[in-house]
């Protein structure tokens, strides 16, 4: 089950095949970084189908416990052992490098680096080390998700430092948002951008000439 709120508008066969464009370019994004390792966390019921997909890509791990908090723990606990290590999500091919480049450079200076999103939630999270509370009840996939994760932070007395605020491909509107952007720059999601070509997301609008 991914991408559940496009259901409304794709089957689930599509969001499927959706899906899977986004996580491919998702992690040659990563991999243009450079000098990183790359991994999916999941749960450990996903991480054979995850590793087929992502083949020589990334590491697949299983995560501990069950839903996303559960992972970004496991994130943390499983890597950031004095390394910088940032997780986001899967399906953030649109997600400008440079974002990524400044969150590794601001998580050098802070205990946290932290990507807001508008709708009060957040697309990506660094530390450098485990901190087993830090998502605990987090509300995730709620308008406080950010809150409760600074508030958290705070109580930690860990220091924190923003990324740019993004989107997620979520409903049907930030998919029609992502249309327009690879419309005019396929090459940043070249799969994804075909795959929405093919299903005619990606055709310009008309002109009034061409109306008449």
């Amino acid at each position: 089950m991914v991408k559940t709120r496009l259901a409304s508008s794709l089957s689930p066969q599509a969001v499927t095949a959706f899906y899977s464009c986004l996580l491919h370019d998702t992690l040659a994004l990563a991999h243009s970084l450079g000098d990183v390792e790359v991994a999916i966390m999941c749960p450990a019921s996903d991480t054979n189908e995850l590793a087929q997909l992502a083949g020589r890509e990334a590491t697949v791990v299983a995560q501990k416990g069950e839903g996303l908090a559960a992972g970004l723990t496991s994130v943390f606990a499983h890597f950031a052992q004095g390394q910088r290590t940032i997780a986001f999500n899967s399906d953030s091919p649109h997600l400008p490098r440079p974002i990524l480049e400044n969150a590794f450079a601001t998580l050098a200076a802070h205990d946290l680096v932290v990507g807001p999103t508008h709708d009060g939630g957040y697309y990506l999270v660094g530390a450098k080390s485990s901190h087993p509370t830090l998502f605990a009840n987090d509300g995730m996939g709620t308008n406080s998700a950010l809150e409760r994760l600074l508030s958290r932070a705070r109580s930690l007395e860990l220091s924190v430092g923003f990324a740019d605020p993004f989107y997620d491909i979520d409903v049907s509107d930030d998919l029609t948002r992502l249309a327009a952007e690879l419309r005019l720059a396929p090459a940043r999601a070249p799969r994804t951008a075909r795959w929405l070509k093919e299903r005619e997301l990606l055709t310009p609008p008309k002109t009034g000439s061409e109306e008449l």
